[in-house]
């Protein structure tokens, strides 16, 4: 059994080669819900919905999000409507009342559907309202995950990382406080990041089977560690679960060079070195790592500086992940890490 941890799309693009090297009844997927949003009055889940598109081979693989050769007439339409009149396109986040009126789980991310600045296909809509539909009849998260994994025949377990809701908050340098839904899709990363807030994450809890998960040898891949991983680390219990099982983190640099996405600045901005020797001090708990053949980066050190002991494990591949047969070879090098790890014990 191995269990990962996905945000964005570093570590759904590794499970495409994991699921190959592990038999996928044997693998659960941890999905970040930091970054969900209300919009419209409907639950969005996009890290949930990367792994369930991709596990039920439907994912829209060009841009990693939504379900491949949909169609956009409601969004389209939403968009034009509010142009009509005079109300643009912009996000627009509803006011602190209405943040934790009405469903508990969408606390702190609600925004209007006005114009709805996140695009949104018609299928990809569907899975949506069942999903809001099934939260307001009475279903958890985790229920309601399972009910969608099992209608897109996902092998794997897909788990939310809480039935409680965490929103990832960005601070920016100008004083502004925005959802990262915001930060990264309507205004392309572009305000300076002051700090990350993971509002409600300290009153959320993982749940059982989140626990029974952590159990197993885990895999973190090359996802964000801010605002994919960070919202899962700040859940109390999560972090204390990984330093007692066997961990493997993939790097998303190469130095400090960043594959892609908004990594670097969100590092910077938390305080951490944008770097594989940040990733190395944000995961303090991680017996290896996999890096680039490139990667220079001096692991042993950076854990002495950390006050670490002992030196994680180090396996190098080429971990630029463009199709399955990369992602396997990445996997293949987890694998091993996590082996050389089960010896070291």
């Amino acid at each position: 059994m191995v269990t990962f941890l996905a945000g964005g799309t570093g570590t759904p693009k590794l499970l495409d080669g994991a699921t190959r090297l592990w038999d996928p009844a044997e693998v659960t997927v941890v999905a970040n819900t930091g970054d969900d949003v209300e919009l419209g009055g409907h639950l969005v889940c996009p890290d949930v919905d990367t792994v369930l598109f991709a596990g039920g081979g439907v994912l829209d693989r060009e841009t990693w999000w939504g379900i491949a050769d949909d169609t956009t007439a409601t969004h389209e339409e939403l968009r034009r409507l509010a142009d009509e009149v005079g109300l643009g396109t912009a996000p627009r986040y509803l006011g602190p009342e209405a943040q934790t009126a009405g469903r508990e789980i969408a606390s702190w991310r609600r925004f209007s559907g006005v114009g709805e600045f996140m695009e949104i296909g018609d299928r990809d809509r569907a899975v949506h309202v069942t999903r809001t539909s099934l939260l307001d009849e009475g279903r958890s998260l985790t229920e309601v995950v399972r009910t969608l994994a099992d209608a897109f025949d996902l092998d794997t377990d897909l788990l939310p990382m809480s039935d409680d809701p965490v929103a990832t908050l960005i601070h920016t340098e100008a004083g502004e406080m925005i959802h990262f839904q915001e930060y990264w899709v309507a205004r392309r990363g572009e305000p300076t990041v002051e700090d990350v807030e993971f509002r409600g994450a300290a009153d959320a809890e993982p749940t059982d089977a989140v626990r029974a998960a952590l159990d197993d040898p885990v895999v973190i891949g090359p996802s964000n560690p801010v605002t994919s991983i960070g919202p899962m680390l700040a859940v109390p219990g999560i972090a204390d679960a990984l330093a007692e099982t066997p961990v493997v983190a993939v790097s998303p640099f190469v130095g400090d060079e960043v594959f892609s996405g908004p990594a670097a600045d969100l590092m910077a901005g938390v305080g951490y070195d944008p770097s594989t020797a940040g990733i190395v001090e944000a995961y303090p708990f991680a017996d290896a790592f996999v890096l680039d053949g490139d990667d220079e980066t001096d692991v042993a050190a950076v854990v002495r500086d950390i006050d670490r002991r002992p030196a994680p494990h180090v396996e190098y591949t080429d971990t630029r992940i463009d199709d399955a047969d990369d992602a396997e070879r990445v996997a293949r090098a987890c694998g091993r890490a996590l082996e050389a790890v089960g010896s070291r014990s």
